[in-house]
């Protein structure tokens, strides 16, 4: 028979693995402050190195016409597919022109907004304000 101080102790282990466990999610999901949003920038005639269909944010690679490489974090794919978007949606070499939110440290990259395609569709990650 167990004696009383290792039954609360065991009792004490599982509540406090059980409380990391649904912890770990909130911690794991970063803060947007690192975009300047509402002010959109654009980027025209960038080529598509990489489009990343993942959880819990997309991610577009681009390289801009003087070599410059960008990164550009998106929507989930659970939203994005609601509005349009597939894992198939850009492919490698594709030629586009976007939107975005930048970053506040002033690296090559930010929050993408809209991508539009050469046939002039367009693809947005954000509810229209109109």
């Amino acid at each position: 028979m167990l004696k009383k101080s290792t039954i609360l102790a065991l009792a004490a282990g599982a509540m406090l693995a059980g409380g990391a466990g649904l912890a770990v999610p909130a911690l794991a999901h970063h803060s947007t402050a690192m975009f300047e949003w509402g002010t959109s920038s654009e980027l025209k005639g960038v080529t598509v190195e990489r489009w990343v269909w993942t959880n819990p944010h997309t991610f577009l690679y681009v390289r801009d016409t003087a070599g410059n490489r960008w990164a550009f974090e998106g929507m989930s794919p659970n939203h994005l597919s609601r509005a349009g978007w597939s894992k198939r949606s850009l492919a490698p070499g594709e030629k586009v022109d976007l939107t975005y939110y930048k970053l506040r440290d002033g690296r090559k990259g930010g929050f993408n907004v809209t991508v539009k395609r050469p046939d002039g569709s367009v693809l947005s990650q954000l509810p229209s304000r109109d």
